[in-house]
């Protein structure tokens, strides 16, 4: 006859091991350090080589043109250019340059979707270097072997350029994938606000190699920014660690957002199921690859897409146009247009980190990113009408990237990180490169209409100022894609406030 003891089950006493275990904050070491710097700086570099071009743009349109005059001044009046002219007048290779742009923005596009499936399946360092350097050989075909060679073609151009956006595609996806292994849901708006500058440093930091070489000729900028990055990819490729596993480091020990999931976003019942697939995940099968089909249908993924689309439409806008239009109506220096077009990417760093940080505080994302967009209305109409003085266009610009370039990053980040590592892909840790390029696809897909609108609307009307209507309406479009979320998250913080006051226990809430 068998004895009945009253001992606990042996799994209770692993539960209180593991209880006792979990660290409180998270504990941060040289690699996360390392892995935040090299992400950083690798994806920095890839934004400066789309810099370098939108900041040239106006160089290239003249030499591009049949006018040689004192006027524009061209900077390589030689026989054999002369030649060989693309178009009649800087205006009509504006036209051109409007086509480049949109021809990288869907070959990025679409590579990033391609990519995302690519870097859940294969090794992310592998891929994220090997993008640097087709990048890297890239640039140097489109923008410096052309030139030295006379190699004046407009096939030349286009088929370099679309392989050039084929490559970079891999970056993003690699990079926000590799910053999620390392660093968990706790702070993450915070971190990921900081880390999401490295766009905005690599504009400014593009900007400044095409201010500095422009005046040798504009090939140069593009020789030095494809030397810089092929040094970065050789460094990434040696030193990058993918994820915490590689160097023996469990992913839970890693960051404590999962090890201590926050009262927020699970409940008591939630936190034990939890607690037991930590104990069994040693025995659980190997996890595998998230599907693109399931990827697009988890919460949040289709409508943060949307939205982004509509948002990176107007932040690339004033990424690949600002120096232009600053040139172009204000008859300035290229060189200072170009420094002060920089300007829009302090205010995107400042706009990332402070909305992160916010969105930490409260617990919840698209209840920042909505009222930001709201305030960038009036601020793109005021932006439309200003008067011929730097300071004024300088500070307009720095308000603009808080509230346009400060939500882009929160979103191709912090948010696209919380939606690969939702708690119902628990089974499947290889998730975040697969809805980074959904997400960051979708947007630059809305990025690339707007390349092909911009020089169209400008040349119609003959004035800017309905092309910063058209950001406007895009601006307004992009909050209604998040409002259904915006006003749930709204909800969520009356209740909040209210059992604070009532002293009712708060019902847990999902932020995504």
């Amino acid at each position: 006859m068998s004895t009945i003891t009253n001992n606990p089950p042996e799994i209770d006493e692993n539960i209180n091991v593991r209880n006792t275990q979990r660290p409180v904050k998270p504990r941060y070491t040289l690699y996360h350090l390392s892995t935040f710097l090299l992400t950083f700086v690798s994806y920095a570099m890839l934004h400066a080589a789309r810099k370098v071009f939108s900041n040239v743009k106006s160089t290239m349109a003249e030499e591009w043109s049949t006018v040689a005059n004192e006027t524009l001044n061209p900077v390589k009046p030689d026989d054999i250019w002369n030649q060989y002219r693309l178009y009649n007048s800087p205006k009509d290779a504006t036209v051109f340059l409007g086509v480049l742009d949109a021809a990288f923005m869907f070959s990025y596009s679409a590579g990033l979707f391609i990519s995302g499936v690519i870097g859940d399946r294969f090794d992310l360092r592998i891929v994220l270097c090997l993008g640097m350097v087709v990048t890297s050989i890239m640039i140097f075909l489109f923008g410096v072997l052309s030139e030295w060679l006379h190699i004046y073609s407009i096939g030349w151009y286009i088929s370099f350029w679309i392989l050039n956006g084929l490559a970079q595609s891999t970056g993003w996806p690699c990079v926000v994938s590799i910053m999620g292994n390392w660093f968990g849901k706790e702070g993450r708006g915070l971190i990921f606000g900081v880390w999401s500058a490295c766009a905005s440093v690599g504009n400014i930091f593009g900007a400044l190699l095409a201010a500095t070489f422009l005046t040798y000729g504009y090939e140069y900028p593009f020789l030095v920014c494809a030397v810089l990055l092929l040094c970065c990819a050789i460094i990434c490729f040696f030193a990058i660690i993918p994820s915490p596993a590689d160097v023996g480091i469990n992913t839970q020990e890693a960051h404590a957002s999962i090890n201590a999931p926050s009262a927020a976003t699970i409940n008591d019942h939630e936190a034990s199921e939890e607690t037991e697939r930590l104990i069994n995940e040693d025995q659980s099968p190997t996890n595998r690859p998230i599907t693109f089909a399931r990827a697009c249908l988890l919460p949040g993924v289709l409508m943060y897409s949307l939205c982004y689309a509509c948002l990176k439409l107007v932040n690339y806008s004033f990424f690949f146009w600002l120096p232009f239009y600053l040139h172009s109506k204000f008859n300035w220096q290229e060189s200072d247009a170009d420094l002060l077009s920089t300007l829009y990417d302090v205010g995107g760093i400042i706009g990332g980190i402070v909305g992160g940080l916010i969105s930490d505080i409260i617990g919840l994302r698209s209840i920042v990113v909505v009222p930001s967009l709201l305030i960038a209305i009036p601020t793109l109409f005021i932006f439309s009408g200003l008067p011929n003085n730097k300071a004024v266009n300088g500070l307009v610009m720095t308000i603009t990237g808080v509230f346009i370039g400060g939500p882009a990053n929160m979103i191709s980040a912090a948010i696209t990180a919380d939606l690969g590592r939702q708690e119902i892909l628990a089974a499947s840790d290889q998730a975040l490169s697969t809805v980074t390029g959904i997400v960051d696809g979708t947007g630059s897909f809305g990025a690339a209409i707007g390349q092909v609108l911009i020089p169209i609307i400008q040349k119609q009307w003959s004035d800017w100022r309905f092309v910063f209507y058209f950001f406007i309406v895009m601006t307004f479009v992009t909050c209604c894609c998040i409002l259904p979320l915006f006003i749930r998250e709204c909800k969520i913080v009356y209740n909040k406030i209210k059992n604070r006051y009532t002293g009712n226990r708060q019902e847990p809430y999902n932020t995504i």
